[in-house]
């Protein structure tokens, strides 16, 4: 029972915030020029100054365990390649391709998973080491699949396809921001106590604002046209890729911390920044949003499932 309120204290607040967005777009509060603007603060801005924070705050050098962190990004790359590829062969539309894949694979892993970790055993535990093993990854992918499944025509006629996505990658200011912050981690950079209060303002800024956004941006009824894939990546999401990889790990021997982290990587809600990057990558936002909505909506009870599977066949110490 604590564990279900606690995953209802943790995604229905989320959800509230995307509520209230939709509601204010619906009675004329905010506009659609406040939604395109929002959007881009947060992906350019607001993002990258989290992330940085998320990552300079991590002690690599003294956390640092190989086997843990190369195994969350080994499930991470197969989890993306194996979605990735499946899309292409099955959807029907192609244009939904890149939309269905990060929607599937990304995680509020930095922004939830961290939570639940303290939640249950006081302190981050082994989150960061999951961060550093899925998170970098998951931005650097959804840059490359966004850019190559593109829905913009002029992108898509770009002989010169790879170049422009390493270009992309580089110019990202999510990874600018990844990149930035493992750096100064392993610099053990320590900023003045203003500028790190201001980018950690800036940071706290991009949850919220992107759950408006999304909330204001969401359309119902388009939403509903794309009901089916949406469906097939909230699985995917919350159920499938857990399904799949948490036996692996409990044979691996991963326990406690670990093996909760890696439950957080795997079965948490689809990160609000699908829809920033969808939304200014020429994605399918509506996609996006409807993914987002459902792994939110949903993610209160599966996490509370694959909690209490750990906890009853003792794997996760309680």
């Amino acid at each position: 029972m604590d564990s279900f309120l606690y995953s209802l204290n943790a995604t229905v607040p989320v959800f509230a915030v995307m509520l209230v967005g939709y509601l204010l777009r619906r009675i004329g509060f905010l506009t659609e020029e406040f939604v395109s603007v929002a959007n881009k603060f947060v992906f350019k801005v607001c993002l990258p100054c989290m992330l940085f924070l998320d990552l300079a705050q991590i002690d690599i050098r003294h956390q640092f365990d190989a086997a843990y962190i190369g195994f969350c990004a080994a499930v991470t790359i197969i989890s993306i390649l194996s979605i990735w590829g499946l899309a292409k062969l099955f959807l029907k539309d192609k244009t939904e391709v890149g939309a269905f894949v990060q929607t599937a694979y990304r995680s509020s892993a930095a922004i939830l998973g961290i939570a639940f970790i303290e939640n249950i055993y006081g302190n981050s535990g082994m989150g960061p080491l999951m961060i550093i093993g899925a998170v970098p990854l998951y931005n650097v992918f959804a840059v490359i699949i966004l850019t190559l499944e593109s829905n913009d025509e002029n992108v898509r006629k770009d002989k010169s396809r790879i170049k422009t996505t390493f270009l992309n990658i580089l110019k990202n200011p999510i990874i600018i921001g990844i990149v930035l912050g493992m750096l100064a981690s392993l610099i053990q950079l320590k900023m003045p106590h203003m500028l790190e209060k201001s980018v950690q303002y800036l940071g706290n800024m991009a949850s919220p604002l992107a759950l408006i956004a999304i909330g204001a941006g969401f359309e119902g009824k388009k939403a509903l046209a794309k009901i089916k894939p949406s469906l097939v990546a909230a699985f995917l999401k919350l159920i499938g890729l857990t399904a799949i990889f948490l036996p692996i790990a409990v044979w691996l021997g991963f326990r406690d911390q670990k093996l909760l982290a890696l439950v957080i990587m795997l079965a948490s809600p689809t990160t609000p920044t699908a829809y920033i990057m969808a939304k200014n990558m020429h994605g399918d936002d509506v996609l996006s949003s409807s993914v987002i909505v459902l792994t939110t909506f949903f993610s209160a009870l599966t996490l509370t499932f694959w909690i209490f599977i750990m906890r009853y066949f003792g794997y996760i110490a309680g």
